[in-house]
């Protein structure tokens, strides 16, 4: 399915969206709810990914003779996860499967570290690579090293088993850390039922935990990464344009909370209200943003909402240099190739390394061209604000349900006119 999005601009200025829970928080918390049954989640994230990790963890519920095949589909979190929670359930064996994507994501960096804790882990194709074959078994020992720099789901995965393993866990980085919000959201989360951790310099102890954890329910905030699409929205629109968003806390756990300062820079004011929502504002014109030199940011805390300030700036006709992005190259697609690509089409002067974007100013945006989406929910959405400026069509939109499925009906509810093609 398509979408073909109209020019439009926002009718309705004081529009209310409402953001189901964090994928990432949800996910921890969806596995610790499976080692931990009396655990009690609400406004759970309702992705495709939360629902793929949910429906894997239920089926390991129930006992089966021979191996069972659990297959995630896109969602690199859940292979992540559930590679840690299935090498820790005894007597169970699971084939762990994906994507054609997921078979090209490399996995052999946390299945290593698995091993060094017991685990019993081999590969079905490909060396280094989904299918993995799992046999679930008591993990023994309780230290391991991993290189700081690798996705951070490495480290939470081991991390939201640790209060099982019988000493606990003591996990030693070597090198400078990467994405540390997501592991101190981990962290966190863990200390909420009662886990006790520390980090310090580049050590991280997780104790055992046996004693049951607090009954009292956990609410998830709602999702920062999806917050991103409206902050270009409303970036893109007239002085005035306010919408609000909930809910959200002004003491997040999420990294990509970092959009309140971030879009500062972009004429977006936010404003955390009493019954936890936010309302964010246009409050700057377009010529005092084109006077702001080459917009400068290092993401590699919040390397998801690059694909969003990458194209907020296009839009604005402003300059930007993205730095700390080298995660973004193993993601359901290259998103930095993606970038690169679909901005170019629409007459965008971009370059890409390794792990940076470098945009040139531009006061043109061609009309009418189709964004190819990659398999990539990011990618639909990052580039729907741009009909703000022109006619846009997104192909494959539906990809957006792996982490925000009401996208295109909250687009409609602010007044955005669009057509499904398909």
């Amino acid at each position: 399915m398509n979408v073909a999005l109209q020019k439009s601009k926002i009718k309705n200025q004081n529009s209310e969206i409402k953001i189901t829970g964090s994928k990432s928080e949800t996910n921890r918390l969806l596995l610790l709810q499976a080692l931990y049954p009396n655990l009690i989640l609400e406004n759970t994230s309702n992705s495709d990914d939360s629902e793929v990790m949910l429906n894997a963890l239920q089926s390991s519920q129930f006992p089966i003779p021979n191996s069972q095949i659990v297959d995630v589909h896109h969602a690199g979190t859940a292979m992540r996860f559930l590679t840690a929670f299935f090498a820790t359930q005894e007597n169970r064996e699971i084939i762990l499967t994906g994507s054609s994507r997921m078979k090209e994501r490399p996995i052999k960096i946390l299945v290593d570290a698995l091993i060094q804790l017991g685990a019993e882990i081999s590969y079905e194709e490909k060396e280094g690579f989904p299918p993995i074959k799992i046999k679930g078994k008591k993990l023994t020992q309780h230290k391991v090293t991993l290189l700081a720099n690798v996705s951070s789901q490495y480290i939470s995965a081991l991390l939201l088993i640790a209060p099982k393993l019988e000493k606990g866990l003591e996990l030693n980085l070597e090198g400078e850390i990467t994405s540390i919000p997501y592991i101190k959201m981990t962290l966190a989360l863990l200390n909420e039922i009662g886990v006790t951790t520390s980090f310090e310099n580049n050590v991280i102890k997780v104790n055992n935990h046996k004693l049951p954890i607090n009954q009292s329910p956990i609410t998830i905030e709602s999702d920062w990464s999806s917050a991103s699409y409206w902050y270009s929205i409303v970036a893109l629109s007239e002085i005035g344009t306010q919408i609000a968003l909930s809910s959200y806390k002004q003491n997040s756990l999420q990294g990509d909370s970092v959009l309140v300062e971030v879009y500062k820079g972009f004429g977006v004011e936010t404003i955390f209200n009493e019954n936890n929502t936010i309302t964010i504002s246009k409050v700057k014109s377009q010529t005092e943003l084109v006077e702001v030199p080459t917009v400068n940011y290092q993401l590699n805390n919040s390397p998801d909402i690059a694909q969003t300030i990458a194209v907020t700036c296009f839009g604005l006709g402003l300059a930007c240099d993205l730095y700390g992005l080298h995660t973004l190259k193993i993601k359901e697609t290259d998103r930095l190739e993606a970038l690169k690509t679909e901005l170019a089409k629409l007459g965008a002067e971009i370059s890409v390394t390794s792990e940076s974007l470098h945009l040139k100013p531009s006061s043109q945006i061609k009309e009418n061209m189709s964004i190819a989406t990659y398999q990539d929910h990011r990618m639909a959405m990052a580039f729907a604000p741009l009909v703000l400026r022109v006619p846009i069509t997104i192909e494959e939109a539906e990809v957006v349900s792996k982490s925000y499925p009401h996208f295109w009906e909250d687009l409609q509810k602010v007044a955005f006119c669009l057509k499904t093609i398909q």
